[in-house]
């Protein structure tokens, strides 16, 4: 006799979708360690972390009221020692080479004509004034005086001069002396500024706020807090915000000839905001220079209040370096956000956000979702 195929059990089906689902779930539990994005776990050891991974060691510091303390006087005390040694009292203008003189001797009208003729017409900027030109050497040419030399000297110094050599021809001369063009001296102003390029100093008091007067005032894209100043090759960082909080006034700061001010973008100094915010992005810095940590999580969109985990909030400062700083702010209460309003970022801190362990369960689940569906479809086939 031939014996019966035996019967496929109708329990095999069952027993298989639910080893599949029991083998899915310890994959996914298993998993949720690996979960696809960055997430910011402070190390229990930061010397192991390092020779683990290979990555800097850090170590958190927690954003408290005294830490903001602290951060503000350091950075106050480094902006009054820098702009403290650009203050100095305007002291009068002196003549240099190029500068174009005005010499007037009373009752001898005929001295005039040296000058040149006067002008028929109302003059244009562009037109050079008449009068004497001092050389390269600082001296000039001047009838019956001779060779005099006056670079160095201010006007009224020059016109002494002048009557001093006049004196020898001419009995008590009255002279006047003038500058008619400023062309020896001038400062530089770049950057966001509406008319960058060179400007003559002249008899005014070449001052902060006149080098940026003259120069048609700040773009609406200036950095204001983040100005620098070369001189004779050392570079000084002007925090124009900074002084007028504190009650400095930026007259007091004077320019000399060939300074460099420079006036940077507030974009050169944006932070990366990135992590569980709605909008992932670059914040900049709002007009006076200043960028806290509450700004930066305003122009990306606040945090994600379905993903984000505000008890891991993190700043990452000195990302370059060996051993970068990172702080962290618990921000689960709203009370911690005036922390976030006192606490500012510097430029190309990092914000991050941390998200919370049901995304990462989420996130985990739905790459291995599509394996589950694949392997439930196999074994319907297969019965």
């Amino acid at each position: 006799m031939t014996n019966p195929t035996p019967e496929r059990s109708d329990t095999s089906h069952p027993r298989c979708m639910r080893l599949l689902l029991a083998m899915a779930a310890s994959v996914t539990l298993s998993a949720c360690v690996l979960a696809p994005g960055m997430r910011m776990s402070p190390p229990s050891d930061a010397a192991d972390a390092h020779a683990a991974s290979g990555a800097p060691a850090f170590r958190i510091t927690p954003i408290d009221a005294g830490l903001i303390r602290e951060l503000d006087a350091q950075s106050a005390s480094r902006q009054t020692v820098q702009s403290d040694r650009l203050v100095a009292s305007p002291g009068p203008y002196r003549i240099g080479p190029g500068d174009v003189l005005q010499i007037t001797v009373w009752d001898h009208p005929e001295l005039a004509a040296s000058q040149g003729p006067a002008p028929q017409n109302a003059p244009r900027a562009a037109d050079p004034a008449s009068g004497f030109v001092v050389d390269p050497k600082g001296n000039l040419s001047f009838p019956f005086a001779g060779t005099v030399h006056v670079a160095g000297l201010t006007a009224d110094a020059a016109q002494a001069r002048i009557v001093a050599a006049l004196s020898r021809v001419y009995r008590g001369p009255q002279v006047t002396l003038r500058v008619a063009s400023f062309r020896s001296q001038q400062v530089y102003i770049d950057g966001e500024v509406r008319t960058p390029g060179a400007q003559p100093v002249n008899d005014v008091p070449m001052t902060l706020y006149e080098a940026l007067g003259r120069s048609g005032g700040l773009s609406p894209a200036a950095d204001q807090s983040r100005m620098t100043l070369v001189r004779d090759g050392v570079t000084y960082p002007l925090d124009l915000s900074r002084m007028l909080r504190n009650g400095r006034n930026p007259a007091d700061v004077v320019l000399a000839a060939g300074d460099l001010l420079h006036v940077p973008a507030r974009s050169d100094y944006g932070v990366y905001v990135m992590g569980e915010v709605n909008k992932p992005s670059l914040a900049v810095p709002l007009r006076d220079g200043r960028l806290t940590l509450s700004d930066a999580l305003s122009q990306a969109g606040s945090v994600n209040a379905g993903t984000a985990d505000a008890a891991q909030m993190f700043v990452i400062r000195g990302s370059g370096t060996d051993s970068p700083q990172v702080f962290h702010l618990d921000a689960r209460s709203p009370v911690s956000m005036v922390l976030a309003n006192e606490f500012e970022l510097q430029p190309k801190d990092i914000v991050y956000v941390d998200g919370n362990g049901l995304v990462r369960f989420s996130r985990v689940l739905s790459l291995l979702l599509p394996g589950v569906n694949t392997s439930a479809t196999a074994a319907l086939a297969v019965k």
